[in-house]
């Protein structure tokens, strides 16, 4: 790059909230630094959500009446990436990327990014997987009275067991929600040998998903677990739940503190502990978030924005970028010492712990790619939607049930059949 012909790259971005923070910085830092040098300005022109994003690129691609211009770099998941690559749209990376400096990658970031012809389009810039976040204040007064431990935590199963025994101690009150009941299905199957996918439908017919629906309907007719459509933070932050599964990303919104239906407060600390398995099941998460793309223009363009994208992922700035907002990472090197010294010297206790804890993972666990189906937000949507509105409904008839029989016969009459309503739903 020649400063005396200077380049400005526009960009779009999902890094909202205190994401946001971060990634101003560190553009303007890019921009002063080493764009001065190189002649290359970075140029923040949309930041949007994932989804807006998403629609905004479809908008885009297909030339809708009233669609943006499409940017030079713009952050995507594959299957944004996908509908920009069959318009030939999106840069082959591997063309600025020598196979030494790819293999500084993590393998399955750089993997997750490559399309039908094995070209590199989706450049690995932060990535999360799924953990457990327990507010330990109030589950360590729960452990003192029943003997509760964090360990049994750990499986899903214990997590039921122990939902069921706060629910008598509390006096009623709900313990746990995972963010994506999606996610825990294929997960699930994955943990225990199988596909939840088969040729793009959902393999509800596995003896397996059996396993994983009782696991879930039981716990949410009982009101151990939440069947809520916002996210498990919204319930923590007044303490309606104890404990949840979702992104690392969702680190950041967790309250520091529990404000309770009668205004009172207490502070909130929390563990954040590896993904819990299925009993007997393998150690392994699902992969999640997008990277960076960069769309087709002249070469001069190109090539500034893998100058870029080499700057913003070297292990020392990837890191600064990671430990503010809740993701991982993306090179082997940001895992090791420079690691160890970033959590030391990190402020925040919970941001501290999480980066313990992916890296605990990224020794431990096998990381899911979901598959790239077109339908999969569909079968996702009509997955939950359908299992929070059996589930629902079958709470409230159990609830009323039982001023005339007891527990168990009430569970069993409103659960008769319904796990075989809900899978001839996708039929």
């Amino acid at each position: 790059m020649d400063p005396k012909q200077p380049v400005t790259l526009t960009l779009w971005h999902n890094y909202g909230g205190q994401m946001k923070d971060t990634m101003d910085q560190m553009i303007d830092e890019f921009n002063e630094t080493l764009g001065a040098e190189t002649g290359i300005t970075i140029n923040v022109t949309s930041i949007s959500s994932s989804s807006t994003l998403h629609e905004k690129i479809t908008l885009a691609v297909n030339q809708d009446p009233g669609a943006p211009a499409l940017p030079d770099i713009t952050t995507a998941y594959p299957k944004t990436a996908i509908k920009l690559k069959e318009k030939d749209l999106l840069v082959d990376l591997t063309q600025y990327f020598s196979d030494q400096e790819l293999s500084d990658y993590i393998l399955n970031f750089i993997e997750e990014g490559k399309l039908d012809d094995n070209g590199l389009y989706v450049f690995p810039t932060a990535k999360s997987t799924e953990v457990l976040f327990v507010n330990t204040t109030i589950f360590d007064r729960f452990a003192k009275d029943t003997g509760a431990r964090l360990k049994d935590l750990e499986t899903f199963e214990g997590i039921m067991k122990t939902a069921e025994l706060y629910y008598e101690w509390s006096g009623g009150k709900m313990f746990y929600m995972p963010d994506s009941l999606f996610n825990v299905a294929q997960i699930g199957y994955k943990q225990l040998g199988s596909e939840f996918f088969s040729e793009g439908r959902l393999n509800l017919s596995s003896p397996l998903f059996q396993r994983i629906w009782n696991n879930f309907y039981k716990p949410a007719v009982l009101g151990h677990m939440a069947v809520f459509d916002g996210y498990a933070s919204d319930l923590a932050k007044t303490g309606d739940i104890v404990c949840s599964t979702g992104s690392t990303a969702g680190v950041v919104f967790f309250p520091p503190k529990v404000t309770y239906p009668d205004n009172t407060t207490e502070a909130a600390n929390y563990a954040i502990l590896p993904y819990p398995t299925f009993e007997d099941g393998k150690k392994i998460a699902i992969q999640r978030g997008g990277g960076m793309c960069v769309i087709k223009s002249h070469k001069q363009k190109e090539y500034g924005a893998s100058v870029f994208l080499k700057w913003f992922t070297a292990p020392e700035n990837n890191l600064r970028f990671v430990s503010s907002t809740g993701y991982m990472p993306v090179t082997k090197e940001a895992f090791g010492e420079i690691m160890t010294v970033r959590i030391q010297n990190l402020e925040d206790e919970s941001l501290k712990k999480l980066l313990q804890v992916v890296r605990t993972m990224q020794d431990e666990y096998e990381f899911y790619i979901p598959p790239l189906y077109d339908n999969l937000d569909d079968l996702e949507r009509e997955y939950v939607t359908s299992f929070k509105k059996i589930a629902s409904k079958s709470r409230d008839l159990y609830f009323e049930l039982l001023e005339e029989m007891d527990s168990e016969q009430a569970y069993k009459t409103v659960s008769d059949g319904v796990m075989q309503q809900f899978i001839n739903g996708f039929k």
